[in-house]
């Protein structure tokens, strides 16, 4: 009897000792998959985080490209302005750099024909002093006082040098040198009328006092040869019929 009692008490102290061990797995088991559950919620969550956090990112990351291509765009344009505003500010200053100098260069022509005709006005002969000067010089040589007569005449040529009596007063300069018996240099001032002047009224007179100054030199041959010169380059002139009358030995 006490041997079945102590059995029977060893079984059940047996059996709590195994259902103890049973509960404590049991609690374990839960706890360990709430743990799980707990865990992977919060996984879940942080993943979900993580991605709207990427989203937002990506999003921001959009944007900010977006505007840099923006900003980007806008500094081309800018650029492009810049340089179209640079490209007429240089057009107009070149512009108006031409224009300047195509105004200082008609301002000169304006000025320079002001001044040309005041010169023009101021150096205008008086036609009374002009024949006054004439006459007084030609009077000297009438007179004869060839050397005053040369004298006057120079002044004349000097002062008057668009007078139509040019040539004319450089013939009575000739002429008075021939005068003062001084033949070459009456030959040297026939010579220039005769290139400055070929055909003056005067040219003819010229010719002849040319030969009268070689004959009185003793060359008759080249004042032969001026004579038939005059006669071929001006012939029915007074002075070439007296070029005949000398070739003819009558003079």
């Amino acid at each position: 009897m006490k041997l079945r009692v102590a059995l029977l008490l060893g079984f059940w102290l047996a059996a709590g000792a195994a259902s103890a061990g049973m509960f404590d797995d049991e609690e374990a088991r839960k706890a360990v998959a709430a743990l799980r559950v707990q865990v992977e919620a919060n996984q879940k969550t942080a993943e979900e985080r993580l991605a709207r956090i990427e989203t937002v990112l990506q999003d921001r990351s959009i944007d900010l490209a977006r505007q840099i291509d923006e900003l980007k765009q806008d500094l081309a344009r800018m650029r492009g302005q810049i340089e179209v505003q640079a490209h007429l500010i240089e057009t107009l200053d070149r512009r108006q750099k031409d224009l300047y100098v195509d105004l200082d260069a008609r301002l000169r022509k304006l000025e320079a024909s002001a001044r040309a005709q005041e010169k023009q006005a101021a150096a205008a002969p008086d036609p009374a002093a002009e024949a006054k000067a004439y006459e007084a010089a030609l009077n000297q040589f009438k007179l004869g006082n060839y050397q005053a007569s040369v004298a006057a005449f120079q002044s004349f040529l000097a002062t008057y040098p668009d007078s139509p009596q040019l040539s004319s007063a450089q013939y009575w300069i000739g002429n008075a040198y021939y005068a003062l018996r001084d033949y070459k240099t009456a030959i040297a001032a026939q010579q220039k009328l005769l290139a400055s002047w070929p055909d003056s009224t005067k040219a003819p007179d010229a010719l002849l006092n040319i030969a009268s100054s070689q004959a009185e030199m003793g060359e008759a041959r080249t004042a032969r040869e001026t004579l038939q010169v005059l006669l071929k380059k001006y012939p029915g002139t007074p002075a070439a019929d007296q070029a005949k009358q000398r070739l003819a030995g009558k003079r």
